[in-house]
């Protein structure tokens, strides 16, 4: 690879690391060329883009972007390196449990994972990444606990409405049947002309 070429692949990681706030960074050696093909098929259509790069590279576009912000995860750029970038912060967990799965293997392996600033390193974390709450999910869960209150005072409203208007309806009722019938008057006859 020439220098030029290095750093072409130094700027396009570096774009990467500036346009996603999640990364994952997995060790895919041992993976044949057909189940790397399956992986990233599948990153695909989860909108997740995946990047294979040399060690070097990598730690070379993220230094020049912050070398101290990313300082926990140059440990862990060794062996064969997949970049999996994502908006959502938990789908590239997500994507490694279940292709581990369907695959029935132990690969690729997390070897760290960069979420909205915060480092997560060594494969033990994948379970609690795949828990994590996204910012949707989370302001889901907001709108519903400030919708909850609200929906009590509303069905309490409507309740005390029914009630009265139930009492109401009852009271009325109760009238009625309890009015004594009255006489129908008979109109008076009218007064014949006097004669003159």
């Amino acid at each position: 690879m020439t220098k030029d070429q290095k750093n072409e692949v130094i700027e396009l990681l570096k774009e990467k690391f500036t346009q996603y706030n999640n990364f994952y960074i997995t060790d895919t050696e041992a993976l044949t060329v057909a189940q790397v093909s399956k992986l990233r098929r599948t990153c695909f259509d989860k909108q997740v883009e995946m990047k294979v790069a040399k060690n070097t590279l990598i730690r070379k576009a993220l230094e020049s972007l912050d070398s101290e912000k990313y300082a926990g995860i140059y440990d862990s750029l060794h062996n064969v390196t997949a970049l999996m970038f994502s908006e959502n912060p938990k789908e590239p967990a997500m994507i490694i449990t279940s292709f581990r799965k369907g695959s029935n293997t132990e690969k690729p392996v997390l070897k760290a994972a960069f979420i909205n600033g915060d480092v997560y390193t060594g494969n033990e974390n994948l379970k609690a990444l795949t828990q994590i709450k996204t910012k949707n999910e989370l302001i889901g869960e907001v709108i519903g606990l400030l919708q909850s209150p609200a929906k009590r005072v509303i069905a309490a409203l409507l309740h005390h409405h029914e009630q009265k208007a139930e009492g109401t309806a009852a009271v009325v009722a109760e009238v009625i049947e309890a009015a004594p019938e009255a006489p129908v008057a008979e109109a008076p006859a009218a007064d014949a002309p006097a004669e003159a």
